[in-house]
């Protein structure tokens, strides 16, 4: 079964797109493994409106580990499983919290372990007036492109395309990461959640 991760920094969307791709699916549960920086392993079955509800949040650093559910994809005539692993949220700057420290390079750790690769960036924050004269503000994906596109199987999801200014900073993420794939997608209304699909499909 291959593994596909999701990864970014904190409050792109990460969970609610994991959770929405399941509902999109059709899956009315999903059973989560929690994978904490220690190691310790334990699963919970949630319907998804209540994983949605326990686990998304405006809090930054509210996935605190490695988040984990198996989907199943129709190949062929046949089925797939992936294994789509939801992450904490990566900053450019040694975090107070010990705990956020070790969940963040848990999250760097398990990209070598991953043959899929979807990068989420937040578009309605790329788009936004104060930032879009920063080139700082994008540095950390810049080096997260570097880091995971090379390997295959990567995308970038330019989440949160219902929010003002999206679209203004769907073209910015186009112009700074010529050469790879964007798709445009807004989690919380599940458009775009078909091209998702799609390049996981592909790449199984």
């Amino acid at each position: 079964m291959k593994r596909c991760i999701v990864l970014g920094k904190p409050n792109v969307g990460k969970t609610l797109l994991v959770l929405a791709l399941a509902d999109h699916m059709k899956a009315k549960d999903v059973e989560i493994t929690f994978q904490d920086p220690g190691g310790v392993r334990y699963s919970r079955k949630y319907p998804i409106d209540i994983a949605i509800r326990e686990l998304v949040g405006t809090l930054p650093h509210q996935t605190k580990c490695l988040q984990s559910l198996v989907l199943e994809f129709r190949a062929g005539k046949g089925k797939k499983k992936v294994e789509l692993v939801d992450t904490t949220g990566l900053i450019d700057a040694i975090h107070d919290d010990p705990l956020t420290r070790k969940a963040m390079a848990q999250t760097l750790s398990a990209v070598g372990g991953a043959q899929i690769m979807i990068h989420v960036i937040d578009a309605h924050l790329m788009g936004s007036v104060d930032k879009s004269s920063d080139p700082e503000d994008a540095d950390l994906d810049m080096q997260l492109a570097a880091f995971a596109g090379p390997r295959g199987g990567y995308c970038i999801v330019a989440n949160k395309m219902d929010l003002p200014g999206a679209k203004r900073g769907l073209a910015r993420i186009r112009r700074l990461f010529t050469g790879y794939k964007v798709l445009p997608v807004s989690a919380a209304t599940k458009e775009g959640l078909k091209e998702v699909r799609r390049h996981v499909l592909l790449n199984l």
